[in-house]
């Protein structure tokens, strides 16, 4: 945990690394793809369904690849897929108390939007732990895990790899901020060994509370 005390910004996912993934709130987003892949292309549920993950799976996000084989209008999709029910989600606040404890800047990097992901911080009593949110539109719609995605976001934030983590729930997108110098701590039920990968936990809270009381000695 040594490295932890020279950090000076804090970077985490949202989707299933801010909230349990046991809350299930990416299911309804989920559907909501399949939905409009089916409504735009005219094509099956089934169909739509395989579409949705292949794209997530080759372009780092459903709507990189329809953007990319489809041109489709991203607004229009990023509005569609986050009109959902966060009524899964419950506060947290040791979480919020803990993240509000870090030294430096705490910022959210989503594939999300922006206004999606401050609902999530809404709902999980987390919106004033964080100094800013980046979602998707700040890298131009271009996904985590290309590079250039990163490379725009960070310019905004000003941010130094050396002195910065990465929160991640998809071991993928680990790999660039890693390269660049970060700390990578894997986010998720299941531990993804790969040498990109830093630290694992299934329990965010429980770790930051360890790394809070070893970099305070």
């Amino acid at each position: 945990m040594d490295r932890f005390s020279r950090l000076r910004t804090w970077v985490f996912d949202l989707d299933n690394t801010l909230y349990p993934p046991a809350m299930r709130l990416f299911d309804q987003i989920e559907a909501k793809m399949t939905a409009f892949v089916m409504e735009t292309l005219s094509v099956s549920h089934k169909a739509a369904d395989e579409l949705r993950h292949r794209y997530w799976m080759d372009h780092g996000t459903t709507l990189a690849g329809l953007m990319t084989h489809y041109g489709v209008e991203p607004e229009r999709y990023l509005t569609e897929v986050h009109d959902i029910s966060f009524d899964a989600l419950t506060p947290d606040p040791h979480l919020a108390e803990l993240i509000g404890q870090l030294p430096g800047r705490r910022v959210v990097y989503t594939n999300g939007s922006a206004p999606y992901a401050a609902q999530v911080l809404k709902a999980r009593g987390l919106e004033h732990a964080f100094d800013a949110i980046y979602g998707v539109e700040d890298a131009d719609y271009l996904p985590k895990p290309h590079a250039d995605a990163f490379a725009k976001v960070f310019a905004k934030e000003s941010l130094d790899p050396t002195q910065a983590v990465m929160f991640e729930d998809d071991p993928r997108n680990l790999a660039v901020p890693h390269g660049l110098g970060m700390v990578t701590v894997h986010v998720a039920p299941t531990p993804a060994p790969a040498d990109h990968i830093h630290h694992h936990t299934d329990d965010l809270t429980g770790f930051l509370d360890t790394v809070r009381k070893r970099t305070a000695t």
